[in-house]
C-alpha cells in the first residue's frame, strides 16, 4: 500500500527548533514587561460556545460572518475555535466572579496563545495565528488607556522594533457613536453604487467598517467623509483630550487617524494601532482600545475595560525583515565524547551529574568516531569538551577542554560530578 503524503493544513505552520527559541524569547519578554505593570497570566480554552464570540464581537463583523471556525460537537453544542482573545477573557472574568468587591481593582490579565480565523493566508497572517494580549478591568480613568498604550510602546521599543507609529482615534460614547453612524450613512448612501460589494453590505449593517476598507473605490468614497471627532459629546471629548495630553506628557508620539475604527463591535472611546512599514507595506503589529460595555453584556456588573492584542507572527516577521537578532543562547555548557560501549553507563552518569548541577549537557549515543563527535560539539556550540574512555574511567581522571581556546585541565571524575563550576572557572568559561 502506498504511503500517504500528509501535510499541515493550509494556513498553519510548524514552528521548528531554532524558530521556537525566538517564540519563547518574545513570549518571555512580554511576560517580563507586563509584570512591571502588575499584569498576571490568564489561560482560557481554545474553543468557546459560539455565542461568546458572535454576540460580543458582533454578528455583522467579518470575523463572525466569514472567518470563524465553528462546528457542532457530539452533544450538539455550537462551538467555535476562538478567533480573538478579549471575549473569552471577559467571559472568564464574569463566570469566575472576578468582579467581586474583595478582588482588587483594576484587575489586569495577559494571555498568550493560538487564535483561529478562516481567511486568505499571507505574510504574518495565518489561519492559526498566535496572539499576546492584555485586558484591564475596573478603571475608566484615561490614565489607564495611556498606561496600557505606553506598555505596548515599551514592549516594542525594548524588543528592538523602532520607527513604529501610534495611530490614535476615539469612537466616543455609545450616544456619540450612534450619532456619527447616522451621519456616515447619510453621507455614503448617495454613493452606495460606487462602493465595493462588501462595503455596500456593511453600509446597512456596520457602516463604520467602510472607513477602514482597503478597496480603492471605498478609499475614494470616504476621503470627504464626516469625522467622528465632530460628533463627540462633552464626556467623550474630555476623555480623548486627557488621553492625548497624557501621551504627550509621557513622550509617546502619535497621529490622529479618524478612519481607523477597529473591526470589532465592542469598542468605545479610545482605540489605537501601532503600525510599522515593511518593504513599502504598512503592517499593524499591535492594536486595541476601550470596551466599557462588554462585562455588562456578559451578565456582569458595569465594568470599564481596556486592552490590546499583539500578533506574534507579525512581530517575528518585523524582527526578521529589520535584521534584528534576538539574544538567544543556544549553546551547550558541555559535550561528552564517548569512546566505546564499555563506558556507556559511566557517560550517562556523568552527563546526568552535570545536568543536575544546572548545566546544559549532551553526550554521544551513537558510537561514532571521535572526529564526528568533536564536530557535534562544534555544531552545538559547546563551551567545554570532555572525552570519556575506559582509561579515564579506570584512572578516575578526565580531561576537560575549553572548546574555543583548546586550554585543558585534568580533574578527578568524581569532583567533576560534584563541582563543575570550578572547572569552568579554571578554563575561563565561568
Amino acid at each position: 500500500m502506498k504511503a500517504m503524503k500528509l501535510q499541515k493544513p493550509k494556513g498553519t505552520q510548524d514552528i521548528l527548533p531554532g524558530d521556537s527559541a525566538k517564540w519563547q524569547y518574545v513570549e518571555g519578554f512580554a511576560r517580563k514587561v507586563f509584570a512591571r505593570y502588575h499584569y498576571d497570566e490568564i489561560r482560557t480554552p481554545i474553543f468557546e460556545h459560539y455565542e461568546v464570540i458572535s454576540r460580543s464581537v458582533g454578528d455583522t463583523t467579518d470575523i463572525v460572518t466569514k472567518e470563524m471556525y465553528d462546528f457542532y460537537d457530539k452533544g450538539d453544542r455550537h462551538i467555535t475555535l476562538r478567533p480573538e482573545g478579549t471575549a473569552p477573557v471577559v467571559r472568564s472574568y464574569v463566570e469566575n466572579k472576578l468582579f467581586a468587591p474583595e478582588v482588587q481593582k483594576p484587575s489586569k490579565f495577559y494571555y498568550i496563545g493560538p487564535m483561529f480565523r478562516y481567511e486568505r493566508p499571507q505574510a504574518g497572517r495565518l489561519r492559526q495565528f498566535h496572539q499576546i494580549g492584555v485586558e484591564c478591568f475596573g478603571s475608566s480613568n484615561p490614565a489607564t488607556d495611556v498606561e496600557t498604550i505606553a506598555m505596548a510602546a515599551q514592549f516594542l521599543k525594548e524588543l528592538g522594533i523602532d520607527n513604529v507609529i501610534l495611530h490614535l482615534n476615539t469612537l466616543g460614547s455609545p450616544a456619540s457613536r450612534q450619532a456619527y453612524r447616522q451621519a456616515l450613512i447619510d453621507y455614503l448612501l448617495p454613493m452606495k453604487d460606487q462602493l465595493s460589494k462588501d462595503s455596500q453590505r456593511r453600509l446597512e449593517e456596520n457602516p463604520l467598517r467602510v472607513l477602514d476598507s482597503k478597496e480603492k473605490e471605498d478609499k475614494a468614497a470616504v476621503e470627504q467623509a464626516p469625522s467622528i471627532l465632530d460628533y463627540l459629546d462633552e464626556e467623550s471629548q474630555a476623555h480623548f483630550d486627557a488621553v492625548r495630553r497624557m501621551l504627550e506628557d509621557l513622550g509617546v508620539a502619535y497621529v490622529i487617524d479618524t478612519n481607523m475604527v477597529r473591526g470589532l463591535d465592542y469598542y468605545n472611546h479610545t482605540i489605537f494601532e501601532f503600525i510599522t512599514e515593511i518593504e513599502g507595506n504598512e503592517l499593524t503589529v499591535c492594536a486595541g482600545g476601550r470596551y466599557d460595555g462588554l462585562v455588562e453584556y456578559f451578565g456582569g456588573p458595569a465594568t470599564a475595560g481596556f486592552g490590546f492584542g499583539i500578533g506574534v507572527e507579525r512581530i517575528l516577521l518585523v524582527l526578521e525583515k529589520k535584521g534584528i537578532e534576538l539574544p538567544i543562547e543556544t549553546g551547550l555548557d558541555a559535550y561528552i565524547a564517548v569512546l566505546g560501549d564499555e563506558v556507556n553507563e559511566a557517560a550517562l552518569s556523568l552527563v546526568q551529574a552535570l545536568r543536575i548541577q544546572g548545566f546544559k549537557a549532551e553526550r554521544d549515543y551513537l558510537g561514532r568516531k571521535l572526529k564526528a563527535q568533536f564536530k557535534s560539539a562544534d555544531v552545538f556550540a559547546a563551551k567545554a569538551l570532555i572525552t570519556l574512555g575506559s582509561s579515564e574511567v579506570e584512572s578516575g581522571q578526565v580531561t576537560v577542554k575549553n572548546n574555543q581556546t583548546r586550554q585543558e585541565v585534568t580533574v578527578a571524575l568524581e569532583s567533576l560530578k560534584k563541582d563543575f563550576p570550578s572547572v569552568l572557572a579554571e578554563l575561563g568559561l565561568a
